[in-house]
C-alpha cells in the first residue's frame, strides 16, 4: 500500500509499505477514505517530537471502511463506515472505564519511554512516535485499528467525509478545551489559535453558554474564518498587543477562561519570540511557551486556563507567580475522543454546526508532501488539509 512516511525534519515521502494485518483478536483493518493533516502532525514534520524513526507512517485523524475484523469483534462488520479517535484506549482499565481514554494503562506497549519523561504511562496515539506506542499512522491506504470494538464510531453512509472526519481528533479536542473551562452563562472566553481546533473550541464555548468569545491569531484568513464561522471577535497579535486588547475588551478584568489551541510551536513578537526560537533550536528548551505566558497574565483572577495545544517537554520563563497569586486553575490534556464521539456525531447530524467549513485543501495522498509544506508555511491560505488515499 501507499503511505506517508517520515524521514527527518521537513521531509515526508509517500512510499510503498506492507499492508497492515490482524495481530490481535480485537483488531480491525480499515480502508482509509479520508485522513487529515493535524496541527500536531506539524510538530512531527518539523522534527520536534522525539522517538520518531525514519520510515514511520504518520497521521492520526482519519475515517474509512472496515475491510477485516478480528475474531473477538462482534459489533463491527466488513463494509461498516467508521470514524476512529486518534487516542487508542483498551476500554477496560481504570482510566478508560472513567472516560479518561487518553490516559489508558494498556494501549501503549512502549510506555517505559513515557515513564522516564512523564512519570506514568498514557495511551498510545496513531502515528505519533514510539514514545506514544509506535503504532503505524493513518496517512495511508489502510491502517490497523487495535481495540476496534471500543475505538470506532459507526457513521451514516450518506454524509460526506468532511462533515464527519474531524470527530476523530479536531472537534473533540476543541470541545474538551471548552468543557474544561467550566463556562458559566455570561463568561468571556479567549482562544489562542484560530486553526481547526481553535475554531471548534470557539463554537463549543458558545454552545456551553459563553457570552463573548475572542479568537487570537496572526493570519488574516484564520481570523476571518473565526469571525464568520465561529462568530468570534478577533485580535491580530501582530497588529496590537493581545494582552492589552483583552483588557480593553473585558473592561480591564480579563477573560474568565483562556484556551490554548496552539501548543509547542507558538509564535510571539519581539525579544520573547527570539528567545524561545533560539533556545528551541539549540535544544535548550523543547517547547515555545509564549501562549502559556500570555494566558497566565491575561486571564482574570480566579480564572481557568485550558491547555489543548500539544506540549512535549520542558519550558522556562513561566510566570508561575502570576498564576499562583491570581488563583488560576489549570486544566489540560490529550482529548478523550471516545467520551465525546457519539455526542458530537448527534450534533453534526442535527445540523448544529458544519465541520467541513474548516477544510481549505483536499489533495490525493500522493501530494502529502505538498500538503505538509503549504500547511506549515501557511501558503495559499491553508487552514486544513484533507488527504484522499
Amino acid at each position: 500500500m501507499k503511505a506517508v512516511c517520515w524521514h527527518g525534519a521537513n521531509d515526508v515521502r509517500v512510499e510503498t509499505v506492507d499492508d497492515p494485518k490482524i495481530i490481535n483478536p480485537r483488531d480491525a483493518i480499515l480502508k482509509i477514505t479520508s485522513t487529515a493533516i493535524c496541527g500536531s502532525d506539524l510538530h512531527i514534520y518539523g522534527g520536534y517530537i522525539p522517538t520518531v524513526q525514519p520510515g514511520d507512517i504518520i497521521g492520526h485523524e482519519f475515517m474509512g471502511e472496515v475491510v477485516d475484523v478480528g475474531s473477538n469483534i462482534s459489533n463491527l462488520k466488513v463494509g461498516d463506515r467508521v470514524v476512529v479517535p486518534s487516542m487508542i484506549g483498551c476500554g477496560h482499565c481504570h482510566y478508560c472505564s472513567h472516560d479518561m481514554w487518553s490516559l489508558c494503562d494498556n494501549s501503549n506497549h512502549k510506555g517505559w519511554m513515557e515513564e522516564k519523561l512523564f512519570g506514568n504511562i498514557t495511551s498510545a496515539i496513531y502515528g505519533y512516535s514510539h514514545t506514544f506506542g509506535g503504532y503505524a499512522g493513518a496517512q495511508a491506504e489502510y491502517v490497523r485499528v487495535p481495540f476496534a470494538d471500543v475505538g470506532t464510531l459507526k457513521v451514516p453512509k450518506d454524509i460526506p467525509d468532511e462533515k464527519l472526519l474531524f470527530i476523530s481528533d479536531a472537534i473533540p479536542t476543541g470541545y474538551m478545551g471548552a468543557e474544561l473551562c467550566n463556562i458559566q452563562p455570561g463568561d468571556t472566553v479567549a482562544v489562542w489559535g484560530c486553526g481547526s481546533v481553535g475554531q471548534f473550541a470557539m463554537i463549543s464555548a458558545y454552545m456551553m453558554g459563553a457570552e463573548k468569545v475572542i479568537g487570537i491569531d496572526r493570519f488574516p484568513e484564520r481570523l476571518e474564518l473565526a469571525k464568520k464561522y465561529a462568530k468570534a471577535e478577533v485580535i491580530n497579535y501582530e497588529e496590537i498587543d493581545a494582552g492589552e486588547a483583552l483588557k480593553e475588551m473585558t473592561g480591564g478584568r480579563g477573560p474568565d477562561a483562556c484556551i490554548d489551541a496552539v501548543g509547542l510551536e507558538a509564535h510571539g513578537v519581539g525579544f520573547e519570540d527570539f528567545y524561545d526560537q533560539t533556545k528551541q533550536k539549540l535544544r535548550l528548551e523543547t517547547d515555545r511557551p509564549h501562549v502559556l505566558r500570555q494566558m497566565m497574565l491575561a486571564c482574570r483572577k480566579g480564572g481557568t486556563l485550558s491547555i489543548m495545544g500539544v506540549y512535549g517537554g520542558f519550558i522556562d520563563k513561566i510566570p508561575l507567580g502570576a498564576a499562583f497569586n491570581k488563583g488560576l486553575t489549570f486544566r489540560m490534556g490529550q482529548m478523550h475522543g471516545q467520551k465525546y464521539m457519539h455526542k458530537l456525531l448527534e450534533m453534526i447530524l442535527e445540523g448544529k454546526f458544519d465541520p467541513s467549513q474548516v477544510v481549505t485543501h483536499q489533495l490525493p495522498l500522493e501530494q502529502a508532501p505538498h500538503g505538509y509544506e503549504i500547511f506549515q508555511q501557511k501558503k495559499d491560505n491553508c487552514i486544513k488539509v484533507v488527504l484522499k488515499p
